[in-house]
Order: structure tokens, then sequence, then C-alpha cells
């Protein structure tokens, strides 16, 4: 009996391991194979405690990319950090009304595109931004903190100042009206307990790459806060200064008072308005051989005068010493330095750095161009025929779109009979050109993500 009983072991044996392996290599695939929609892995940023003595760095805009779905579940992976989360001390906005006002608007629209017409979700809103402009690591204004970053395509802090949000969608008054309700409370002592101090935040559909690198402390609603960890995400880290000094906002001028530039006189020195158009517009290469100098054409039915200071200031990067010369006729545009007289006459818009002398302007050739106040217009010239010799027919001092364009001055000849309307200047008081200034481009750093 024993022989005959052998083959029915072995035969049980074999379907014991085909039934086994039917079962188990089903359950390894499933196990192991991707999830249906992620396009590739999560590279989570390494968690990193940023000492004291160093100021932590804003990470640019950068997702990862998943499916929605698969983003939901990762952050629902993500563990809430544990320990105290201190609410922030109320905030009161400095300022004059006027400066009041941009920042209230500045907020308003920030709480409003970021969380639309919910006042629970604006107000979280509303709270990060007061613990940015409290961060040394941040803008120390409203508006700049909203803003930041707006002037180029890519690493705009909230996405709405740069992805065209502006223009493509617009509120009624009364969600205008309750936004700014939000926003002034906020800014006048009104504290979001919840978020305690978060200084970011996104949406639960979308993973950013420094999401690991901070400490998850809040959801409200579909978003998600986080704060720096270490001593830059504790309440002693946010006590910068805050400056009342707002800057105005043109893209915000179709919603905003407070932002057409009827005040001229209160914006502050180098601030640079907003053009969605600008934000968006290929950048002009520089002259070969001196990457701090671009000429280019410019043209007004694309990009408004404000847009224009706008796109040097992203061509201009973090680069010490920068020109950007501008022509609304391109058949005018200068392609070689120095200018000629005719070419620097016919200029439509000057942008120069030197921060070495401390100058930072913007000017625009008024005559085409009307703006707020006079001060940003380039000074009108007279050239005399055959020489290349420029007079001022407003002051003594050299104009910065000479000085820009790297033409010298020559002091004038005794005599300048016939010549109507062209004084002479004392020899003393002729200015030396500009020096022209030789540092390399600073590459621009990357900034943060509200979203």
């Amino acid at each position: 009996m024993l022989p005959s009983s052998r083959p029915g072991r072995t035969l049980r044996a074999v379907l014991l391991l085909i039934a086994t392996l039917a079962i188990l290599l089903p359950a390894l695939i499933v196990h192991f194979a991707p999830p249906v929609g992620r396009h590739r892995s999560l590279h989570p940023v390494p968690a990193r405690v940023v000492p004291q003595a160093e100021l932590p760095a804003v990470e640019p805009v950068a997702f990862e990319d998943l499916d929605p779905d698969d983003a939901r579940a990762f952050n629902a992976s993500v563990p809430f950090v544990q320990g105290p989360n201190p609410a922030a001390r109320p905030f009161r906005l400095p300022g004059d009304p006027a400066q009041q006002a941009r920042a209230i608007d500045c907020m308003a629209a920030a709480v409003l595109y970021e969380a639309g017409d919910e006042p629970v979700g604006q107000r979280a809103v509303a709270q990060v931004v007061i613990n940015r402009v409290r961060h040394p690591a941040f803008p120390k204004t409203i508006c700049g903190v909203v803003f930041q970053g707006a002037e180029r395509p890519t690493g705009c802090q909230f996405t709405f100042t740069c992805d065209g949000a502006l223009v493509r969608h617009h509120w009624t008054d009364a969600q205008w009206a309750r936004a700014r309700s939000v926003a002034t409370a906020a800014l006048n002592g009104a504290v979001f307990r919840p978020v305690g101090h978060a200084t970011h935040y996104h949406t639960n559909w979308v993973v950013p790459y420094w999401q690991s690198s901070l400490d998850k402390i809040a959801a409200v609603n579909t978003h998600l806060f986080f704060r720096w960890t270490g001593w830059w995400g504790t309440p002693p880290a946010f006590n910068r200064h805050v400056s009342a000094d707002e800057p105005i906002i043109a893209a915000l001028a179709g919603y905003s008072e407070a932002h057409r530039g009827t005040d001229a006189l209160t914006k502050p020195e180098g601030a640079v308005p907003v053009d969605a158009a600008a934000a968006t517009a290929p950048l002009p290469r520089p002259l070969p051989g001196d990457p701090n100098s671009f000429l280019l054409t410019l043209d007004p039915a694309t990009l408004s005068p404000d847009g224009f200071a706008q796109l040097a200031a992203r061509a201009c990067a973090d680069r010490p010493y920068c020109k950007v010369m501008g022509w609304s006729d391109p058949t005018k545009t200068a392609t070689t330095l120095p200018l000629q007289p005719s070419q620097i006459a016919s200029m439509a818009f000057s942008y120069l750095r030197d921060r070495a002398h401390g100058y930072d302007k913007a000017l625009w050739n008024c005559s085409e161009f009307r703006r707020a106040t006079a001060a940003q217009c380039m000074k009108a010239q007279t050239f005399l025929p055959n020489q290349g010799l420029a007079a001022r027919t407003e002051d003594a001092q050299p104009t910065a779109a000479t000085a820009q364009a790297g033409v010298p001055r020559t002091p004038e000849p005794t005599r300048l009979d016939g010549l109507v309307g062209v004084r002479r200047k004392p020899e003393a008081t002729v200015a030396k050109p500009m020096p022209a200034a030789t540092a390399p481009p600073v590459t621009a750093a990357g900034s943060g993500e509200g979203r």
C-alpha cells in the first residue's frame, strides 16, 4: 500500500505549489507595481534643520510630477509634527492711509485668489502673509510678500501673481469687499491661531519639492500648512521690523484705486510694478562680450510702459551692474555700444543699475509714454550737428540715457552762437562719465511657493 500512495502525495504537492504561485505572483505584481497615474517616483528633499546663524533659503516653485489622486494619498501619509503650535502675535499695520490702503488691497488679492470666496481659508492665507512679512527670509512689506517673484514667469511665491489669473479671472465687487474685510481684520490684530507660525502652504493635490524639509502643522480645508524646522520656525524668529513703504502694483490697478499711481510721490524709489505680459515675455540676450548690457526693441502693443521696467528687472536678474536700453521703433534699435546721438534721442526707455554707486532707476521717453511724475522722464537733449555733443536744456547733470549709453561727455565749445535754447555750462559743473562696472552676472536665486 505504501508504494501506491507515493504518486498521490507527489501530485498533491505539485497542485499545492501551483495554487500557491497562482495566488502569490499576482499579489507580488500588485504590490510592487507603480500606482496608476504616477509618472515618476518621489524624491523627497532631505530634512535639514537650518542653524540660527544661517538664514533659510526660500525654495523655488517646483512640484513632483504626480497625478492629483497620488498626491492626495502621499500628503495623507505625511504625519503632522508633534509638539506645541503656538499662535502668532497680533499684527498692526504701519504707515499712512495711502500705504495702508495698498497693503490691504494686496492682502485682499492674496486671500481671494488663493482661498476663493471662503472666509476660513482666507484668514489662514492672511496669517501666512503676516508670518512671512515678519520673517527675515521674506520681503518686509505686505505687497512685497504677496508679489515676490511676480516679475518672473516661474518662481513667484503666490501663483496667481505670475500665471495670468489676475487677467483671466475677475471677482465681483461683493467678493472683493468680503476679502478686504478679512484683510483689514488680519492687518489690525486678528489672529488665525490654527496655522501658528506657518510660512508655507499648498493644496493637497500637489506635492512641492520643499515639503519634506518642513514641519507639517495644520490643515485648513484643502490646504496644508508648514513651518520651518528648528529655530527658524519658532516665535523668536519672527522679529523683523516691518516697513510701511508699500509699492504700487500695476497689476492691481484695475481692482484697486490705491494702486493706480495717482499718488506717485508715495511710491518707493526703485519699486517695479507688475505686468502680467512682462512676467512671461521672453528674456532678451545681453550684448556679445558684455553680459551687463541689453539693447532691445519694446512693443507697446504687447507690454505696458510699466512692463518695460519689469522686463528690464527680469533681464538684469541679480547683476550688481546692468543697463537696459529699449526702442519702440525696431528700425532705430541699436545693436552695439556706444550709441550714436540719434539713437539716444530716439530711445523709448532706459534702465540703469549700479549698486556700487547706489543707483537703480528706470526712465521713459515721456514724449512717447506719459508718466505720473517728471522724475521718471528722460531729460530733453539737443545735439550739435556733426559733433556728437549733447547739450542739456534743463540742468547740468548727465542724463541716465547718456550715462547708460557710454557716450563720453565732452566740454562744450566756448561759443554756441546761433544755437537757440542751449545754454553753456560752467567748466566746473561738467560731470564725468559714470564708471562702467564689469562685475559678472549673478545667477538669480530661486524663491519659495505659496500654494
